[in-house]
């Protein structure tokens, strides 16, 4: 597993702290997450990116889409302004030569999920249509509060299917999310019923990177606060997540507060020792 996290600091700086942490995947924003406005990235920037991480040997790059975004609103204005951000996301992600774009769906604001769907698929497409082989879109599965969209394994593979299995639609999976949603991750013959349906349905080589936190609330809360490794209500337990054969190989970020700046070399290291710890007692070694 390639052992990260979300790093601040955006295309000029993200990288060094990514770095500086001993991480060997990283993810970002490309823009403020509190304002809309779009920047116009420099290419000099976004050539020193590439080269940077070559140079640091960063295995996998995540670029997270702003939370403002909302796919499926009946709200015209919140609507286009979500497509359109998530487009430039999408182009700068290509431009650094990111995996993926992670985002979240949004909300149907009470519309209904099928009145949401409806709105999710051409946004979508659009975004689609601007990935390529390198960087592809992945929908984060949520913690499940009000209307919004990807609480489940059906949600996320309703989506799937009504883009015809678009070949650049990928998923990324969060620990904390999945554990509020209900499912009891703590558990190895849940998380293998989870696993095993998401290959049946929409297949295991969709999946491209996890979220691993902690969780503050319980099992099915539907609220999404996570906390930092070993500190929720995930525990040690956590392990079940992290050494699963199937997950093996792919980028695992954390999202953690940290000491209240996000993730740090203080929670990677105890990521690292989790992660051993889990591999050792599913006799794999770690990856």
């Amino acid at each position: 597993m390639l052992l990260g996290g979300h790093c601040s600091g955006g295309i000029k700086k993200a990288l060094e702290s990514a770095h500086a942490f001993g991480m060997d995947s990283v993810q970002l924003f490309v823009q403020s997450p509190r304002a809309w406005r779009f920047p116009e990235h420099d290419p000099a920037d976004l050539e020193a990116f590439r080269a940077r991480r070559e140079e640091l040997g960063i295995g996998a790059v995540t670029v997270h889409a702003i939370y403002l975004i909302n796919l499926a609103s009946p709200k015209d204005d919140l609507y286009e302004q979500s497509v359109t951000t998530l487009s430039s996301t999408v182009d700068a992600a290509c431009a650094i030569e990111a995996d993926a774009v992670v985002f979240h769906v949004g909300s149907h604001l009470g519309s209904g999920f099928e009145a949401g769907l409806e709105r999710v698929v051409p946004a979508l497409r659009q975004a689609l249509e601007r990935c390529n082989d390198t960087t592809w879109l992945c929908m984060e599965n949520t913690a499940g509060a009000g209307g919004t969209i990807g609480r489940s394994l059906e949600e996320l593979t309703a989506i799937y299917q009504a883009v015809d299995r678009h070949e650049r639609l990928g998923l990324c999976l969060d620990s904390c999310h999945l554990f509020a949603s209900g499912y009891d991750i703590t558990k190895p013959a849940v998380l293998d019923e989870l696993l095993g349906q998401l290959d049946r349905e929409i297949g295991l080589k969709r999946l491209r990177c996890l979220h691993v936190n902690d969780s503050k609330e319980p099992l099915g809360s539907n609220r999404d606060r996570h906390e930092n490794i070993g500190d929720g209500l995930i525990g040690d337990k956590l392990a079940v997540f992290l050494g699963h054969p199937k997950l093996q190989g792919l980028p695992g970020l954390l999202e953690v507060p940290g000491d209240g700046h996000g993730p740090d070399a203080e929670q990677m290291q105890k990521l690292r020792a989790l992660h051993k710890k889990a591999t050792k007692r599913s006799g794999r070694k770690p990856a």
